[in-house]
């Protein structure tokens, strides 16, 4: 095994200091966080008590030790980090594979993708005394952290025991480095006590190397998830009864608010010259599909919730799908997708989902989270970019008057899929560099 704290680096007494005073206030901090848990708890099920104990770092200790953890803060971390631990499954069986999660749709991915086959649980407050705790009973080979969240003390913990930590699939904003440059005393240790980033793109290698990150522990991998979306399999034809190609069906996938209200508009202007249009709304979090049902409802909408049928009405336009991990399902049986958080200011969700079922995409104006994917497929057709309901509404009108234009735009974002495999291969060869 690569020996993590071999590069030569010793952390200054300041920067010890204001590791220590993020500490402290973290530690006030954390009471609050507890009476949440408390109160969440006593309102739903039992995993959310078992959250509360994860939290301080008394996790289930796993079958076996020395193997990988992975940390992933919700949905998109852990599918993006899905297509890794699996190929790692294939070539090392007996290796223990664990997964830490930040949120509960995360915890639920987890769940739904890999059912008992890895060891689960919530990652605990970023203090020295909880990760040492946690990585006592874990006893990890290596961390891999996936995508964004660095924690000052999960990293320090694992480089003063000699554990290789590697951020895969790294993601970095311009936004988020210009605040990291802010706050140096704290972010460069943590950047030089790592052993590796894979970059999933040109803008994120740019910015950890602006930030210090040494080039000999910097590899520009491109993103996993190009990979993960072109080997996705679809779902069995016939989602709710719906078959693709049957009806026009417009699926808004992972919204936030306001984006349901805007699609709701769009979809109404569509209806007067497209009676026979469907949709189907995904809301990226669960706690908010009681919300948008009253919105629905609101607009006096005819509508039903995937999780309590198995067949749309004939004369039902409109689904909310209710459900967690369907939305690859919708995909499938769509005709045309939009991709949420975007018109909300949230980055942007994952637009490969979609072109992997050769899909012509729509977006908003705020895509910073994946620009070079978002670049590409703008580049090639792919994605259009609907600043609000009327350019929704022209953009649909016209693939519904011209459907060649919209499988045109279809095959167009499946090839870039095809042509920017690769990430996946590069990812797994630093793996096995760092921690041999």
């Amino acid at each position: 095994m690569v020996v993590a704290n071999t590069h030569g680096y010793k952390p200054t007494l300041l920067e010890t200091l204001c590791r220590w005073g993020y500490s402290l206030v973290l530690a006030i901090a954390i009471p609050f966080a507890f009476i949440h848990l408390l109160i969440k708890a006593s309102k739903t099920s039992d995993n959310s008590r078992r959250e509360r104990f994860e939290r301080f770092g008394f996790v289930p200790k796993p079958p076996k030790q020395n193997g990988y953890l992975f940390h992933c803060v919700s949905v998109g971390e852990v599918v993006a980090a899905s297509c890794v631990i699996k190929r790692i499954m294939q070539h090392e069986p007996d290796a223990q594979i664990t997964v830490t999660t930040t949120t509960s749709t995360g915890s639920a991915r987890v769940r739904d993708i890999f059912k008992d086959a890895v060891h689960h649980f919530y990652l605990p407050y970023d203090l020295p005394l909880t990760m040492s705790v946690m990585l006592k009973r874990i006893r990890p080979k290596a961390v891999m952290i996936t995508e964004v969240e660095l924690w000052p003390n999960l990293i320090d913990v694992c480089w003063r025991r000699n554990i290789p930590v590697m951020v895969i699939n790294a993601r970095m904003t311009d936004r988020s480095a210009k605040r990291y440059k802010k706050i140096g005393k704290l972010f460069n240790p943590m950047l030089a006590k790592l052993s590796h980033v894979c970059a999933q793109g040109q803008r994120d290698f740019d910015n950890y190397a602006w930030l210090g990150v040494a080039q000999a522990k910097l590899t520009l991998t491109n993103n996993i998830k190009f990979d993960q979306a072109a080997t996705t399999i679809s779902p069995s034809e016939g989602f709710l009864g719906l078959v693709k190609g049957e009806r026009p069906l417009l699926v808004a996938g992972s919204t936030h608010e306001p984006e349901e209200s805007v699609i709701i508009e769009a979809t109404q202007a569509l209806w007067k010259k497209n009676a026979y249009l469907r949709v189907i709304i995904v809301p990226r979090h669960p706690e908010r599909f009681d919300s948008v049902a009253k919105l629905l409802e609101k607009h006096n909408l005819t509508f039903v919730k995937s999780s309590e049928v198995n067949n749309v009405p004939e004369d039902v336009n409109v689904i909310l799908l209710d459900e967690m991990g369907k939305l690859n399902h919708a995909y499938a049986v769509a005709t045309f997708a939009f991709v949420g958080g975007s018109i909300a200011d949230r980055g942007g969700h994952n637009a490969l989902e979609p072109a992997a079922y050769s899909l012509p995409i729509m977006m908003g104006p705020h895509i910073y989270n994946n620009p070079v994917i978002c670049d590409y497929l703008k580049e090639c057709g792919a994605l259009s970019i609907v600043e609000d309901a009327s350019r929704i509404f022209s953009t649909v009108q016209d693939w519904l008057e011209s459907p060649s234009k919209a499988e045109q735009a279809g095959r167009a974002g499946k090839k870039v899929l095809q042509d920017n495999s690769g990430a996946l291969d590069s990812t797994l060869a630093c793996i096995h560099r760092c921690v041999r």
